[in-house]
Order: structure tokens, then C-alpha cells, then sequence
């Protein structure tokens, strides 16, 4: 009898490794959990992870200017010392130096600390008194920063100490999103509001719409497939579109997004066919293929206008999303196995 029951374990254990991925495999779901005692601040604008030490997140939000964890997000506490805005709508961490980053506001400029954020001083010499939406830093050499800034792009080469005006050559209203090829640090890729997106292969010298096949032009985010870097996402008004050629042409993949205002996307570093969707009103959205289909993945996310995202580089099944009603919410992704039922 013992070894009967041996031999028929065996055989559901080699029969489940023998189907195909999609019969192995039914769900992998994401469980989201409150995570933002001691955040009150209003919308959470932005979300930035310390690439070195994922315990520690930071947020910028619409009233309380920024709040740092250093418990994976379980408790939060402001780090506001010598910043004199609390409207803060973008957030970058330098890759090499991760204690020093930058906060971008909606009036004065960008401010930046070298202590983690235990106090900030202004570094905004050349930058207009508008509103900073994004924020990107050069990968390779983190000395080199972005700033989007209304309706053009300013670049700094000295870690923020002086800023200048690239090529006004977007004819956009709003510079929504940064983003820059990590390969080849000199290529980078503007989302505008109503301008579509833009691309320079010069450090931002100069631009060039780069819009065939987008067919909303209202870009809120846009994101890079790390370990192919011509390939790239764009969050819009109408869902999400890829490209897999730098930006020169666009497909709208939106299957199974029942929800088409994206605002924010997150691509898992490791594993980069997996992405993650923010919506307004509709809540997080998956795909493990690239983007070409898409499930709700809502389990626990009480506030579902999701307005920022980001995802733990070091433990990418971890991600957090930020709300416009001033939530942060941790999400952990399972996997499970199901294996067919077998008739006698």
C-alpha cells in the first residue's frame, strides 16, 4: 500500500512538471496591505526606492513635502529640515551615492540632500520658479540630472549645483516624464502632456517627436526595459503603448486594461516581460508578457486611483503604490501551483 501511494505521488508531481506553463501554473496574485503610518501629507506625488538598501522608500506628497521609511515601508516619518515647500512632486535617488538625493516642487525649484534627507538645501541656480514634475539621473554618471519642467528640459552636470535650458524643441505643455536609456546613457525619452514623447540621442541637446502609431498623446509615464533598452513603454490617456525600436513606432497594448488612464509604470528589473500599470480609478494592472495582456490585480488596494509606483529592485515581487487619497499601499506578489484534477 505504502509504496502504491509512493508511486502515484510520483506520478502527480512528474505530470505537473510536464504541463505546459499555463496549466502549471493558474495564478500568480498580489496582495496589497496599508502601509503608510505616520504619512499625512495629501496626494503621494512621488515614490523612490534606495537601489542600495530597499528598506528604505521615500515619498513626496502634496502637502507634507517628503517622508522616508526605513522599515519597508511599515512606519514613516517627515524629513523636511530646511525645505521650505511641502508640495513635492517628483523624487530621484543617486544610484552610486543613494543618500544623496533630489526632490522636485511644485514652486521653487529642486531641493536636495546628502544625508538621506536629514536636511535639504535649494539646488535650483538657472531653473525657472515652476513646477519640477520629473526628475531623472544619468545611470552611468550620477553628476548629470534632468528636470521637466513645464515645457522644457534642464540639465545639470555638476550633482544639481547649476542647471541650463536643453534645446526648446518640445512643443508640449507639460514634461510629465523622464526617462533614460541605462545602456547608453546619452539617449533619453521626454512624455509630455499633449505633445506625445520626445527623444534625444545627445544628451538632450536636441528633440524630435517621435509619435508614429501613438495615438494619445497624453503621456504620463514613461518606462525602459533595462536589459533592452530600445524597447519601451508609454503610460497615457489611452492605455498603455510599446515600442520596440527607441520610440520610432508605437502599438497600443491594452488588452484585458479595462481601465485606460494610466498614470504610472513599473517594470520588474530581473524579469523585464513583467510590468505593473497604475490607473485612475481602476486600480494595478499586470502583464507577464510584455504588455500584451493585462489582469486587475486589486486585492486589498482600497484606494484604487493610483497615482505613483514603484518596485523593490532588490526583491521585485515587492511593490508599493502611492494614491491620490494620500495612501501607500505595500504590495507582495505569491505564486501558486494548481495541478489538474485527475479522474480515477
Amino acid at each position: 500500500m505504502k509504496k502504491k501511494l509512493t508511486v502515484v505521488l510520483l506520478s502527480v508531481v512528474i505530470l505537473a512538471i510536464s504541463l505546459p506553463c499555463s496549466e502549471a501554473r493558474a495564478a500568480e496574485g498580489i496582495t496589497w496591505q496599508r502601509s503608510d503610518a505616520g504619512i499625512e501629507g495629501g496626494r503621494v506625488w512621488a515614490l523612490a526606492i534606495d537601489p542600495k538598501n530597499s528598506s528604505t522608500l521615500y515619498v513626496g506628497t502634496m502637502e507634507g513635502g517628503v517622508f522616508k521609511s526605513v522599515n519597508g515601508g511599515e512606519t514613516w516619518s517627515a524629513v523636511n529640515n530646511n525645505l521650505p515647500v511641502t508640495q513635492i512632486l517628483s523624487l530621484a535617488i543617486d544610484p552610486q551615492e543613494p543618500d544623496t538625493l533630489y526632490a522636485g516642487a511644485l514652486r521653487g525649484g529642486v531641493f536636495k540632500s546628502i544625508n538621506g534627507g536629514v536636511s535639504w538645501n535649494q539646488a535650483s541656480n538657472g531653473l525657472p520658479n515652476s513646477y519640477v514634475i520629473s526628475l531623472a539621473i544619468d545611470p552611468q554618471m550620477p553628476s548629470t540630472l534632468y528636470a521637466g519642467i513645464h515645457i522644457d528640459v534642464f540639465k545639470s552636470v555638476n550633482w544639481g549645483e547649476t542647471w541650463s535650458e536643453t534645446n526648446n524643441l518640445l512643443t508640449a505643455s507639460s514634461i510629465f516624464s523622464l526617462a533614460i536609456d541605462p545602456q547608453t546613457p546619452s539617449m533619453l525619452y521626454a512624455g509630455t502632456g499633449g505633445g506625445g514623447v520626445f527623444k534625444s540621442d545627445d544628451g538632450g541637446e536636441n528633440w524630435s517627436a517621435v509619435n508614429n502609431g501613438l495615438t494619445n498623446l497624453d503621456v504620463r509615464v514613461l518606462t525602459i526595459n533595462p536589459q533592452s533598452p530600445s524597447m519601451l513603454y508609454a503610460g497615457t490617456g489611452g492605455g498603455v503603448f510599446k515600442s520596440d525600436d527607441g520610440g520610432e513606432n508605437w502599438s497600443a497594448v491594452n488588452n484585458g486594461l479595462t481601465n485606460l488612464g494610466v498614470r504610472a509604470l513599473t517594470i520588474n528589473p530581473q524579469s523585464p516581460s513583467t510590468l505593473y500599470a497604475g490607473t485612475r480609478g481602476g486600480g494595478v494592472f499586470k502583464s507577464d508578457d510584455g504588455g500584451e495582456n493585462w489582469s486587475a490585480a486589486n486585492s486589498g488596494l482600497t484606494d484604487t486611483n493610483v497615482s505613483t509606483l514603484a518596485i523593490d529592485p532588490q526583491t521585485p515581487s515587492t511593490l508599493y503604490a502611492g494614491t491620490d487619497g494620500g495612501k501607500v499601499f505595500k504590495g507582495q506578489r505569491a505564486r501558486s501551483l494548481f495541478l489538474p484534477l485527475i479522474s480515477r
